[in-house]
């Protein structure tokens, strides 16, 4: 390998010209390489990563940018990171575009459609190559910005026979109706349904729970626990023990999220609730730690990690402008049962 080049800029970078001559191949080879693209002699991918690493060299994504009027990242909103489910989706989704040369810029949007309004404005700022987004349900400015930016886009966690949306998730009102069932072929007849957060998904889930409820000729809006607040399992304990308390003839509670029902199992330990003899308890989302409960936790399982990965896959189709095959794609869900029930 030669001596490294002299570096031209007056600011000291490193440019892929100076890249390109230190390892003794074209700059679009480099460029090439560095992207991980396979159709580089792996020879000469080597020399050219070699000699990025010697000279430090750090690509300038905003040049490449405006040079292929494509960006090199993707925007992601999801709700929030406390939450295992969105993590598990966005590691997932972060991992397919990776190896596809493509870097995630990520917005967190609390739950709080102004929010998503302003971020999702800073991101196309940015000129993304791709935009995901969590859900269907947005602001008619979110709306109307995804519609006009040019820019492909993937709904999450929901799917949608909309003519031009494309999307990868579940019905999430029938996986609240698969579990409503199951509680009542195990014989359940008051069955109480306790939320939190009352995010769209979750009020989709309590839709489900209705449909069946007032099919059986058994639904009581009382039965409806509905808390605005963040979940958690000290929020599960807490309305576990009202439930109880103000309503003696309740034989279920669903759950509209596994952590709310773990802090339910914990609190009916603590009173020596006997679950499911006295009570059944189920969740939702088949969160880590559901199956080590004690009794072990009954649960919804959702494929977000495939989520997180087909979404990708189709964002890229969408990006490359290859026709998918479908516009929404159903991952369907699992109903976990265990000894809660």
């Amino acid at each position: 390998m030669v001596q490294p080049p002299s570096r031209k800029r007056a600011t000291g970078r490193v440019t892929l010209a100076d890249v390109a001559r230190l390892a003794g191949v074209s700059p679009i080879t480099v460029s090439r390489a560095l992207r991980g693209e396979r159709a580089v002699d792996p020879a000469l991918a080597a020399r050219a990563q070699d000699a990025a690493r010697e000279l430090g060299y750090v690509p300038d994504l905003a040049a490449r940018t405006l040079a292929s009027r494509h960006g090199t990242h993707v925007a992601v909103l999801i709700p929030m990171l406390s939450n295992a489910l969105f993590v598990d989706m966005l590691e997932a989704l972060q991992a397919v575009l990776r190896r596809a040369g493509y870097q995630t810029l990520i917005g967190i949007t609390h739950y709080d459609a102004e929010e998503e309004e302003q971020l999702l404005r800073e991101q196309l700022a940015h000129r993304p190559a791709g935009l995901m987004v969590t859900g269907l349900d947005h602001s008619a400015a979110t709306l109307e910005m995804m519609a006009h930016s040019g820019v492909p886009c993937v709904h999450l966690m929901e799917t949608s026979d909309g003519a031009g949306v494309y999307s990868v998730g579940l019905s999430q009102a029938e996986a609240g109706a698969a579990m409503t069932r199951h509680l009542l072929e195990r014989g359940r007849r008051r069955i109480a349904f306790a939320a939190a957060q009352l995010d769209p998904r979750t009020l989709q889930r309590l839709d489900g729970w209705r449909r069946e409820l007032r099919a059986a000729g058994l639904h009581d809006a009382a039965l409806e626990w509905c808390d605005p607040a963040p979940s958690s399992l000290a929020l599960g304990g807490r309305m576990f023990e009202d439930i109880l308390r103000r309503d003696p003839a309740v034989d279920a509670v669903f759950f509209c999220n596994d952590d709310l029902a773990q802090g339910a199992l914990l609190a009916a330990q603590r009173l020596g609730v006997a679950v499911p003899g006295r009570i059944a308890v189920a969740g939702f989302n088949d969160l880590v730690g559901s199956e080590l409960m004690v009794p072990a936790l009954t649960t919804v399982r959702t494929p977000r990690r495939e989520i997180g990965e087909v979404g990708a896959r189709l964002l890229l189709q969408l990006i490359r402008q290859e026709p998918p095959a479908q516009a929404s794609i159903d991952l369907g869900f699992t109903l976990v049962v265990r000894e809660s029930t």
